[in-house]
């Protein structure tokens, strides 16, 4: 006979665990961060790059997300943290997301033992993930558009 109770209590696994690992698990990711780092690092000392990176729709006056994001990442390795916020907050989050993953491969190269991040993904954490991330986006979206002025012009 079955009890009245037939739901078990689930475990919960955590959404992140973090483990030492012997070798860089993800070289991919650690490339793109020294890249990115070395990059606003020459941005910071040179100025903004000397080529157009804008997408066809900034000349129609319409932002996407990642307007601004160059200037913001100079502007973060200046230290002028609130330039950086004005033009993209992405481009703080960027930088420092970059630079904390070149520590994370120096510490690596020097010990041997690599800080790994392991997500625990369910179905119902991808959904929420996606969900916050377009949202986000979206609000990115509009606070971009609303500074069109000053995102249209050099500086």
């Amino acid at each position: 006979m079955r009890s009245a109770i037939a739901n078990p209590i689930r475990q919960r696994q955590p959404w992140l665990r973090w483990s030492w690992a012997p070798g860089d698990d993800h070289p991919m990711i650690t490339a793109l961060a020294v890249v990115g780092v070395a990059v606003a690092m020459l941005m910071a000392v040179f100025g903004l790059p000397p080529v157009d990176v804008h997408g066809p729709l900034h000349y129609l006056g319409i932002m996407d997300p990642l307007c601004g994001g160059t200037r913001a990442a100079r502007y973060t390795m200046l230290g002028e943290w609130r330039q950086a916020w004005r033009y993209n907050p992405l481009g703080i989050v960027a930088v420092l997301g970059s630079a904390a993953l070149v520590g994370r491969c120096l510490i690596g190269a020097i010990t041997g033992r690599w800080l790994t991040a392991t997500i625990a993904w369910t179905p119902r954490r991808v959904r929420l993930v996606v969900v916050v991330v377009v949202v986000l986006l979206a609000l990115l979206e509009v606070r971009q558009q609303l500074l069109v002025h000053l995102l249209t012009t050099t500086g």
